[in-house]
């Protein structure tokens, strides 16, 4: 299967003083503001940074939700945090945190579908960043 999805961005202006937007395909995003401020320090809008931690930690947890049901199980919630670290120019550090609940499913169970997941959903395999995973199965 083969799906395309699609994304813009404008930009206005010098690299710090300038200001720009973001749209996607399906409008969630429509026009989202970033600038140098966004990026760098604690301005109001978005950043790529946090836009690729955003399709990092929902692509990981659907992919771990699609290993849980092939286990034979059923999660009730799987919460997935992606923390991006920018530095020297590129993206250098994905740390996703995630905590699920899954009836029946063992610790050991968990810990290999959360594995295969990090290694296997295919942000994980677009990045070239260092991936690290903080993986927790509530009882």
């Amino acid at each position: 299967m083969k799906i395309i999805r699609r994304a813009s961005a404008i930009w206005k202006g010098t690299g710090k003083e300038g200001s720009g937007t973001v749209s996607t395909q399906s409008t969630v995003l429509n026009n989202a503001q970033y600038s140098w401020e966004t990026r760098f320090a604690e301005g109001v809008g978005t950043n790529p940074e946090e836009l690729v931690g955003a399709a990092h930690a929902g692509c990981y947890s659907m992919k771990l939700s699609f290993l849980i049901v092939a286990a034979g199980f059923v999660a009730d919630s799987i919460n997935t945090s992606a923390k991006v670290t920018l530095e020297d120019g590129k993206i250098s550090h994905v740390q996703l945190d995630v905590t699920a609940k899954v009836a029946g499913m063992s610790a050991e169970q968990f810990e290999a579908a959360a594995q295969e997941a990090k290694s296997t959903c295919p942000i994980s395999k677009s990045l070239t960043a260092e991936i690290g995973l903080n993986a927790t199965l509530e009882a």
